[in-house]
């Protein structure tokens, strides 16, 4: 038995949260998609197909520490690549004459000035930080469970084209 969603969006499937009826319900997202997949080969309309996130959670991954140390050694890093850029741009010349003055600057220089600069930047960044933390993370939305909503009135045509898409997976 299909369950209505109470949802106060007058365009059904659409802009907003979804109207309709929840065809199947499941705990991971792959397989929700995959019934998806399924009802679609079934020929369903895929604009009339929803997937709904239930029970939204922030989930906050932490990566790794960070210290002074970390934050200089990414620095000079990311410095030693703007370094190297602008050795190509400004650095390397392309006269052949041999009375054609030297190069402005070498190539070391470039990347061990390009290093400097980019340790001292990210060290001074770091340390001014008011909401300084001690380790790096990454947020993802996660859901409990996932809901295939179709329009209250396609309900039985999602039924037969689950069926008619498993017929042609086989």
């Amino acid at each position: 038995m299909a369950k209505t969603n109470n949802s106060h969006h007058p365009a059904g499937i659409g802009g907003g949260m979804p109207n309709g009826a929840t065809v199947a319900d499941f705990k991971s997202y792959p397989e929700a998609v995959s019934y998806v997949e399924r009802i679609l080969r079934g020929n369903f309309p895929p604009t009339s197909i929803a997937i709904v996130g239930i029970g939204l959670s922030t989930v906050e991954r932490v990566r790794t520490k960070i210290n002074y140390g970390k934050v200089a050694i990414s620095g000079a890093m990311n410095g030693s690549w703007l370094g190297l850029f602008i050795y190509l741009v400004f650095g390397s010349t392309g006269q052949t004459t041999t009375d054609a003055a030297s190069p402005v600057f070498s190539l070391g220089s470039a990347l061990l000035v390009g290093a400097g600069v980019g340790m001292l930047w990210q060290v001074v960044r770091f340390s001014m930080n008011k909401a300084k933390r001690g380790f790096s993370s990454a947020s993802a939305v996660v859901a409990k469970s996932y809901a295939v909503l179709v329009p209250t009135e396609l309900t039985g045509e999602a039924t037969q084209a689950f069926i008619k898409g498993g017929e042609l997976e086989a």
